[in-house]
Order: C-alpha cells, then sequence, then structure tokens
C-alpha cells in the first residue's frame, strides 16, 4: 500500500519566508517526511528542493491587484493536486487553492489558521478592494472544509465567533513549534562568534537590552513599543529587528517614531534587513528581554524562537501569547483592554504603553531574574512545543479526516 499524500499549499516557503506562517511549514513539511509522502506547492517561482513546486503569478495577472493575482497562482496549484489524500493550505493565500483542489479532486481539505482577515482591517490599506476578496476566499474555506487547524486556544475562539457556521468539531487545536536544536543559545566557541556578529550590527551586548524582531505591521503593535522605549531607563538598549513594512504609511509612522527616540537617546539599532537565523540567534542570545507588543497574535513563533534561545518574553496579554508565555515564570504578560471592532487598537493606550514600558523595565534591569526567566522559557519550549510533538499532533487531524 503506498503512503499517505499529503499536498501543503503555503503562500511562503524558503528562501521566501517572511513571518511564522512559512516558518511552520517549512518545519512541518521537514518533519512530516519522515512519516507520510509530502509535496509542497508555493508562491514566488520554482524552487530547486526535491517535493516542491513554486509558482508564478500567471501573466496575464501581473500587475493586477494583488489579490487576484494570489487567486491565480491558487488555481494553479489547485490543478496539480491530483494524486494527494489530504490537501492542507496555509493562510488565506493558499485557502482558496485547498478549497477548490478539494472539490476538484475530491479529497479532504484541512486548514490551518494562523491569522484570520476579519481580525486585520486594516490590511485595506494594503490591499483595497482585494481585502473583500481575501476575507471571501478566507470564509470560503473554512466553512467548506473538513478540518481546521488552529495555533492556539484562543485563535480557536476566534475562528468560532469570526465564522459562527463552521463546526466546532471540526476546528482542532495544533500549537506552532521550534525547532529546538536550531534555536539555543551559541555555546563553546559559538560564544566569541555571537559577539563580534552584535558588536558588527551596532548592539553593545553589555547594556540590558530589550530585543523585537517581527514585520513593521498593524498587528505587531511596534509603534507601542516605540513610545514605550522613551520612557526606559537611559541605560536600557533597544534593538528592532524590524522590516517588510505592510504600507507605505506605517512606514513613514515607524521611521519618524525610530528617528525621535534616536534624538532623544542613544542605544537605538534598527535592523531592517531579515538576518540569517545564525545571527538572529546572536541578536537574541545577547538579550535581556524580549519584547512581543502585539495587538493581534494566534500564538507567536518568535516568542518561541526567543524563549528557545533562553530570552523571557515580556508579551500582550491577547491571543494566543498567554499560552505561551508563563506570566511571572518564563516573563511578563501585560494586560490590554481592547476595542472590539477588529482592529486590535488598546481602548487606552497611554496604559498600555505605560504598562508595557513598565513590564520592560522591570524584567531588563533585574539581571538575575532575567536569566532565571530565560532558563525557564527554554524548559517550556522543550517540554510544549517541539516539531516532533506537533507533527504527531497534526498527522492525528489527517487520521481523522481519512477515517
Amino acid at each position: 500500500m503506498s503512503p499517505v499524500r499529503v499536498d501543503l499549499l503555503t503562500r511562503e516557503y524558503p528562501p521566501h519566508v517572511y513571518g511564522g506562517a512559512g516558518v511552520h511549514v517549512a518545519e512541518l513539511a521537514r518533519v512530516l517526511r519522515s512519516r507520510v509522502d509530502v509535496r509542497v506547492r508555493c508562491f514566488d517561482g520554482a524552487r530547486a528542493e526535491d517535493g516542491v513546486d513554486g509558482y508564478d503569478v500567471p501573466a496575464g495577472l501581473t500587475g493586477a491587484n494583488p489579490a487576484l493575482a494570489t487567486f491565480g497562482v491558487d488555481l494553479l496549484m489547485a490543478a496539480d493536486v491530483a494524486g494527494a489524500d489530504v490537501v492542507h493550505s496555509h493562510t488565506w493565500y493558499a485557502n482558496l487553492a485547498g478549497h477548490v483542489a478539494g472539490l476538484l479532486h475530491g479529497v479532504p481539505h484541512v486548514v490551518s489558521a494562523h491569522s484570520l482577515e476579519p481580525l486585520r482591517p486594516w490590511k485595506a490599506e494594503q490591499l483595497g478592494g482585494g481585502y473583500a476578496l481575501s476575507g471571501w476566499a478566507e470564509r470560503t474555506a473554512y466553512e467548506g472544509a473538513a478540518a481546521v487547524i488552529a495555533v492556539s486556544a484562543g485563535m480557536r475562539a476566534d475562528i468560532l465567533r469570526s465564522y459562527p457556521s463552521v463546526d466546532p468539531e471540526r476546528v482542532h487545536v495544533v500549537h506552532n513549534g521550534i525547532d529546538l536544536d536550531g534555536w539555543r543559545r551559541p555555546q563553546g566557541e559559538g560564544v566569541a562568534r555571537a559577539e563580534a556578529v552584535v558588536r558588527g550590527l551596532g548592539i553593545d551586548p553589555e547594556r540590558p537590552t530589550v530585543v523585537f524582531v517581527g514585520r513593521i505591521t498593524r498587528q505587531k503593535g511596534l509603534p507601542y513599543l516605540l513610545r514605550a522605549v522613551e520612557r526606559l531607563a537611559p541605560e536600557v538598549q533597544v534593538v528592532l529587528c524590524a522590516g517588510a513594512p505592510d504600507t507605505p504609511e506605517i512606514a513613514a509612522e515607524v521611521s519618524g517614531l525610530v528617528a525621535d527616540l534616536r534624538a532623544q537617546r542613544d542605544g537605538v539599532v534598527w535592523i531592517e534587513q531579515m538576518l540569517p537565523r545564525e545571527e538572529l540567534v546572536a541578536v537574541l542570545a545577547a538579550g535581556s528581554v524580549f519584547a512581543c507588543p502585539s495587538v493581534y497574535e494566534p500564538l507567536g513563533i518568535v516568542n518561541l524562537e526567543a524563549m528557545a534561545c533562553g530570552l523571557p518574553v515580556v508579551g500582550t496579554a491577547t491571543g494566543g501569547i498567554p499560552e505561551v508565555v508563563d506570566d511571572g515564570v518564563t516573563g511578563l504578560l501585560v494586560p490590554i483592554e481592547q476595542v472590539q471592532d477588529g482592529t486590535g487598537t488598546p481602548v487606552d493606550p497611554e496604559r498600555f504603553v505605560s504598562d508595557l514600558a513598565a513590564a520592560l523595565e522591570r524584567v531588563a534591569l533585574d539581571r538575575p531574574r532575567a536569566e532565571q526567566m530565560g532558563r525557564a522559557a527554554r524548559a517550556r519550549v522543550e517540554e510544549h512545543f517541539s516539531w516532533d510533538a506537533i507533527a504527531d499532533r497534526t498527522l492525528e487531524v489527517y487520521r481523522s479526516v481519512l477515517a
């Protein structure tokens, strides 16, 4: 009997990875290959890797609204899925491909929810009328899917609230995972190399340091963090690994806030390019505390990466973050009351910024406590978030839809 074949459909796949969903698919594919026949179908052109097919936007849709261009790639993917036993799509970019492939080839479609379009209304700035199309594609896929995987219990609740016609019994929680070997604090000879990397980036490894890693998008809450940094003690350094802005508007807002900060204080390091993993690990290891000021975060792979490197996390108490950060043990949760209009905007932004600053300073300036929390953070990801465990739970979902 031939092994079960699973086709993973995704926008992001190495070397073109922009966020947590791309990391998730790459790691899931790697671990699943020892258990089932895996084919990956992704955007951004052909790949050299066996079992991976990359697609370009069809010629007639280049220059069209981004949502329409996405649909063009989705249809190419759906046509090639023939022969799969399960099709598994990730994010709205590939959801339509999965839905159409399931109907066309008569196979179950599994959706992994990394974010939800109704909870990201600011994307209308980016997509214009295409935002209505992305929402339609996502809703259609979720309502027609054989199973939906939520990356956190918080995300599961968001799915059922956003799409009330989805059967709760079809929504399963499977957390994101972390490559425990790839994300760990440098050891031995690696310590000197890591220090050379951070000094080359303009970071002082001797200072208490707040680190942020993320795309410049509304959901990541970077403007709130920048306002919080204004209130930190002058000896605290901040390192921003932040690029790929969603829109010119938020790019300009963040650039202005960083310029204002630099006019007030030193120790503001902004790294706009995407760093190779080894260099990012070095940056994390040089930090005192990781900041996750997100106003919308289904789980947050960046938090797992920081914790795996032995860094405590100060994160917003929203979405799936409280399922990752053990408050008072592996970091601190910052309370937030949010406007219920889908934007995640704090009801009291001033209070949120103040609480965020206080929590960051509390950890950054207490080195023994930060180190203790960092050790607990590493232990937590080892116990709960290994990719082998996540692959096992994902296979259980596949078995349920095949049954």
